[in-house]
């Protein structure tokens, strides 16, 4: 089996699709008419990319059957043009969890405390202590997260280390887990809005999100507050955000823009590089070394499984029968091999599993699965569930009572 990887891509990566035999060709700076010609002239069967685009005209030529995305996101990828060519798009979700969450609580704390101004005053022959010792701090204030999966369960770690509250809006979260979990529950992004000094966004991009943060939101934010967003640069409406910044003398944090260049370097002139209330990264969420070296043995696991089995682990393009209509709460002991009596319960219960969101309970030693499925667990499997001894409890409630 052949592998075109067309981006940068850790070492020990490369070494470790060679070792399973597979002939690796690697080509980091392959992109547009160049990739198109790779795909097609290798006629590879495993694609690995990272922010590299990969366009409907690339999965009608040459014979792949995988894509891997080497990292969490996967909006660069045509996933419906590869889908109607039979073709798997696989990612790396939760790899680079920890690297993101440092990056925006270093955002957060850049905002309070506008440590690049700072920065950028010294380096311009000015000292002033007067202005820059302006600060609200974070101990005591209540951090607002969109979104609660694993970046955001690192996030509200890092929180609680600060001595900060935490307040969050997750689609699955009920009041029984937020109470569990040690946190506040908001219902809706202006609920959230109203409840927070600080608000980080951790969510993926999906019809669902694009744009949902805009002008409702905005409007119930603080006066003087921070907004991170280190997710995708379409979940918020940039427009509302640029404007209500100077208006309510709000402080933003971004790592993902509009307009942000798409190669590794380049000229920006856009609209965000003098504004003096927005502070701008470089896309550099998940590139730490750790990060990288996680992502890069994930993607070495999901093309072994590929080429052993044909099935790729993480797929995104497996099509769900249902939309989920209720979602399994199942309190458990956090150690491995817990989960599999869950599904096999579920399985001989004819229900299906259509997502799941996991949270580990600090220094706890459990955990709470919450498990979207297509239909009403019976009776009879929640019992099933309820009698391993690795499980506390198990509760289903239907969608629509999260709302």
């Amino acid at each position: 089996m052949k592998v075109l990887v067309a981006d940068k891509f850790e070492k020990s990566g490369i070494d470790g699709l060679k070792a399973l035999g597979l002939e690796v060709l690697s080509e980091p700076d392959l992109k547009d008419d160049s990739l198109l010609n790779a795909v097609e002239e290798t006629c590879a069967e495993v694609l690995i990319v990272r922010s590299t685009k990969v366009t409907a005209a690339m999965t009608e030529v040459g014979k792949l059957g995988l894509i891997v995305r080497a990292g969490a996101g996967y909006n660069t990828i045509d996933v419906g043009a590869a889908s109607r060519r039979g073709i798997l798009v696989s990612n790396c979700p939760g790899k680079n969890s920890i690297a993101v969450a440092e990056l925006a609580f270093g955002l957060m704390i850049a905002c309070d405390r506008h440590i690049p101004d700072n920065v950028a005053s010294l380096r311009a022959g000015t000292w002033n202590k007067k202005e820059f010792s302006k600060a609200r701090g974070l101990h005591g204030r209540t951090l607002g997260l969109v979104g609660l999966g694993n970046i955001g369960q690192e996030m509200a770690k890092r929180a609680k280390a600060f001595g900060m509250n935490v307040a969050v809006c997750s689609r699955w979260m009920t009041s029984d887990v937020a109470a569990q979990v040690g946190v506040t529950r908001a219902a809706t992004v202006e609920e959230l809005a109203e409840l927070s000094d600080f608000v980080s966004i951790h969510v993926a991009l999906t019809p669902e999100t694009k744009g949902f943060i805009g002008k409702a939101f905005f409007e119930k934010l603080r006066q003087g507050s921070v907004f991170v967003n280190t997710s995708r640069a379409e979940v918020v409406d940039q427009v509302e955000l640029e404007r209500v910044v100077s208006e309510k003398k709000i402080m933003a944090g971004l790592d993902v823009f509009a307009d942000e260049p798409s190669g590794g370097e380049g000229e920006y002139s856009g609209s965000l590089k003098n504004n003096p209330y927005i502070y701008c990264t470089h896309h550099i969420g998940a590139s730490t070394d750790q990060a990288q070296e996680a992502v890069a043995e994930e993607t070495v696991r999901i093309v072994k499984e590929f080429a052993n089995t044909g099935i790729a682990p993480n797929a995104v393009n497996v099509s769900k029968s249902e939309p989920a209509t209720h979602l399994l709460v199942v309190r458990h002991i956090d150690k491995a091999g817990v989960l599999f009596p869950i599904f096999e319960a579920l399985k001989q219960d004819g229900v299906a599993v259509q997502e799941m969101e996991h949270i580990i309970l600090d220094s706890a030693k459990a955990a709470i699965a919450q498990i979207a499925t297509d239909k009403e667990p019976s009776a009879n499997a929640i019992t099933a569930i309820k009698k391993s001894p690795d499980v506390f409890d198990a509760h289903a409630l239907p969608m629509h009572q999260l709302a």
